[in-house]
């Protein structure tokens, strides 16, 4: 039995509230249990100035923080430098939902997702980039109706779950408790197609099996397949 009487299959309680905030054209509280972030969706009407000038095609970036109070010991803020892991995942947020958009339809502009985490217990990157594809898909709409683009640009939609083995048992969707045990640690984003846009499995202790690894990946695929049902 999990800390939590959940099955090992279970995921955790998941709402999305959306329009959370006023000011960003998306915006979405996503939860995952006790796991909380605000993620919005801004549009600026400039490509970023690194991108050849000669392309019309747009971008889209992403920016993860753990707010001072979300953990359990207060964190710092990173006001003048980013951690290693901050960068770490705001990057995998970034790459998995320019995966699932078509830049050339979205020209000459670039949309930033931004995940907040207010409340930390585990499975933040992958509740960000749920909570980030959902205030995307708000943001798109809203540009579709004013006419500020002409069709939509996402091409499939993604979800993002955690999974790992604790006491050699297959679990999915991690707390933090049982994330700090596990001896091994799994990351999935996948498109609603079942298509790979991030595997990240890594032994924290003693290397595992071909067939384990089949294991967390299609439990992680029936949480996916799950949370993509909720989008709607």
């Amino acid at each position: 039995m999990r800390l939590d009487g959940r099955k090992n299959d279970e995921l955790r309680p998941i709402s999305f509230i959306k329009d959370f905030t006023k000011n960003a054209l998306g915006s979405v509280l996503v939860s995952f249990g006790d796991t909380k972030v605000i993620t919005t969706a801004s549009v600026t009407m400039e490509q970023p100035k690194w991108m050849d000038k000669e392309s019309k095609q747009g971008w889209l970036t992403a920016e993860y923080s753990l707010l001072p109070s979300s953990t359990n010991t207060r964190c710092e803020r990173e006001r003048t430098k980013l951690s290693g892991r901050t960068q770490e995942i705001q990057r995998l947020i970034g790459r998995s939902l320019r995966a699932c958009i078509d830049m050339n339809k979205i020209p000459e502009m670039t949309i930033t997702i931004d995940a907040d985490v207010i409340q930390a217990d585990g499975g933040t990157r992958t509740a960000s980039i749920c909570g980030g594809f959902m205030a995307l898909k708000t943001a798109i709409n809203k540009l579709i109706q004013d006419g500020t683009i002409k069709e939509n640009p996402i091409k499939e939609e993604i979800a993002a779950i955690s999974a790992g083995i604790i006491n050699g048992e297959v679990m999915l969707d991690l707390c933090y408790e049982e994330d700090s045990h596990a001896q091994v640690d799994s990351n999935v984003v996948l498109t609603k197609s079942g298509k790979i846009i991030e595997f990240q499995t890594t032994a924290e202790g003693e290397p595992y099996k071909q067939e384990q690894l089949m294991e967390i990946f299609n439990i992680a695929k029936s949480g996916i397949d799950k949370i993509i049902k909720m989008y709607n």
